[in-house]
């Protein structure tokens, strides 16, 4: 059954390839939603989001001859919404900082705290999710690219552009403030 899936999928593309705008539309309509709520969960803006979704289809319509099936349709595509909802998050941001772990100026020592004991926490996804919306940008953005979006963090340092021992020092701060954020029942 995935392979006529795939099948149906690569037809589709290329009849995207051939200049098909019916199935343009169609692959539009069969990723949409995904690569919206993907680029929602980075950027946690709406707008932001679905400016996002836009210039990643044109970028992907653009570049259609350039995808050779070494992945997914799905999985391609991804990466570009993925990279532009980073590009989104910098340009509102500025940058994200680098973390140096050997400095003596206490940065070190705040993903050393005591840890939250996770065991005491029932909660939903659902309540999880809202409080990942209350992270800040680079928590928020290595947490769901880590948890939601099922990337190591060795491909995080790359598609952020940091070093990996910063994204794990983001990571842990993230779980710490989420779980505080959770416990305080702080969630909308």
């Amino acid at each position: 059954m995935e392979l006529t899936a795939n099948t149906v999928r690569d037809e589709l593309v290329e009849r995207c390839k051939q200049g098909d705008s019916l199935s343009y539309q169609l692959l539009y309509q069969r990723y949409s939603k995904a690569m919206y709520n993907t680029s929602l969960r980075i950027v946690n803006n709406t707008a932001d989001a679905e400016d996002v979704l836009q210039e990643a289809f044109l970028d992907a319509f653009r570049s259609l001859n350039d995808f050779h099936y070494r992945s997914t349709f799905g999985a391609w595509l991804k990466k570009i919404v993925i990279n532009k909802s980073i590009n989104a998050l910098r340009k509102r941001r500025g940058h994200f900082v680098e973390i140096d772990e050997e400095r003596e100026d206490g940065v070190h020592a705040i993903a050393q705290e005591e840890p939250i004991d996770e065991a005491d926490l029932q909660y939903r996804v659902a309540e999880v999710k809202k409080a990942i919306q209350r992270l800040p940008d680079g928590y928020r953005a290595v947490v769901s690219l880590y948890l939601l979006e099922g990337y190591d963090q060795e491909e995080i340092a790359g598609i952020l552009h940091i070093s990996h021992n910063t994204v794990r020092t983001q990571y842990v701060r993230a779980k710490q403030k989420l779980l505080s954020i959770i416990k305080q029942g702080g969630l909308l």
